[in-house]
């Protein structure tokens, strides 16, 4: 054990899960944390909830059938949620936007439910097929959607997921218009747009396993269409993320004993030069590999999950490396760890209560050393 003070924020009993770390998990208000729960629901479908972190109250965000919460989005700009429902009789997705600052009164208003706080937004193609996700661009007046061109055959257990060709398209949140970025030969997936800079998206190959060429970035128009990172056969790479405005965060696997036989690490790539960046590798005995990464926009911290159940946290600056929480089990799902916006908490999900059978969302705070002191400006873009 490391000392470190984990707030719990659900009990255990349910089994609740994060959003994926490469999307926002605090509401603009700052002091909701949005998460997803199917036991939570009286009807059992998945809903999407919010915890407030300083009082501990839970509130319903959505309800009824048909809701997507494998990628909900969290607006940077105002409070509240987007997310995709298919209507009952209707194989059509739709985009709605939640109120948050009326859901999260709807204790004060008698007669209420989320769905009375929601507006429609746009509705999606009929041959929309979700793959990688959707995500809002900076600016939220448009969204970015991974998608199949063809349906998919069920993959086997065990095996990589099945190639089929798929793309990037673009929703006008004003007019609703569906647009083709790009198309490509590959599987997509885990789509995100640069939270900072309008119109730049990352997207990844997904097999499921190690792509050949995982990482690429384009705009929205579909000019500049590239790898990040070009990948030598040695890299197997992974769970890339958005740092700032200038960088990705990844990482390169080191997790077998043939990969630890060529550089890995968490590595930050510069999306301006190329310029890559090493922050080191855990030790073999120590942790294997680390796995999910993530940082502050700053510039100064870094963290990551590895193989274990441990969290890392890492100073850019210095590159001092400091075992932060362990003990977590990777099971049923891995801690995705996610920064506040302000740099000073960081949320994990974690099986470590229930051994592994249902997830917790925990917060854990910055050790105040390795805070800049107030009044700090930024560190410099790398």
């Amino acid at each position: 054990m490391t000392g470190a003070q984990l707030q719990l924020l659900t009990d255990g009993a349910q089994g609740d899960a994060k959003l994926y770390q490469t999307h926002p998990q605090w509401a603009h208000d700052g002091e909701h944390i949005v998460f997803r729960s199917s036991a939570r629901s009286a009807d059992g479908n998945s809903q999407a909830f919010a915890v407030n972190e300083r009082t501990g109250t839970i509130t319903q965000l959505t309800d009824g059938p048909g809701v997507m919460t494998g990628s909900l989005n969290v607006a940077r700009l105002t409070n509240e949620l987007f997310y995709l429902r298919q209507d009952q009789g209707d194989r059509r997705w739709r985009m709605y936007a939640v109120d948050l600052d009326a859901v999260f009164g709807m204790a004060t208003t008698n007669g209420t439910s989320p769905g009375d706080h929601e507006r429609l937004v746009a509705t999606l193609p009929e041959d929309y097929r979700d793959s990688g996700g959707w995500t809002l661009d900076a600016d939220e007046q448009t969204a970015y959607f991974g998608v199949n061109l063809s349906d998919p055959p069920p993959r086997p257990p065990g095996q990589p997921v099945p190639q089929v060709p798929g793309g990037v398209r673009s929703l006008d949140l004003r007019t609703g218009a569906w647009t083709r970025v790009i198309d490509s030969e590959f599987r997509m997936g885990h789509v995100q747009a640069n939270p900072w800079v309008p119109g730049e998206i990352l997207y990844c190959w997904e097999t499921g396993g190690d792509a050949p060429q995982r990482m690429w970035i384009v705009n929205r128009d579909g000019t500049g269409n590239r790898p990040l990172y070009p990948e030598q056969k040695t890299d197997w790479v992974t769970h890339e993320v958005f740092l700032d405005a200038d960088h990705v965060m990844f990482n390169v696997m080191g997790h077998n004993a043939p990969l630890r036989q060529y550089p890995s690490g968490l590595m930050v790539a510069s999306l301006r030069d190329g310029t890559i960046e090493n922050l080191g590798q855990t030790r073999w005995e120590a942790g294997r590999s680390y796995w999910h990464g993530n940082g502050t926009p700053d510039g100064r911290l870094a963290l990551s999950d590895d193989f274990d159940g441990n969290l890392w946290l890492i100073d850019r600056a210095t590159g001092g490396r400091r075992l932060l929480t362990t003990g977590h089990v990777m099971r049923p799902d891995h801690l995705h760890g996610n920064f506040s916006p302000d740099g000073k908490r960081i949320l994990v999900q974690s099986g470590m209560l229930s051994q592994g059978e249902k997830l917790d969302l925990m917060v854990l705070p910055v050790p105040a050393e390795m805070l800049p002191p107030e009044g700090t400006p930024p560190a410099p873009s790398r």
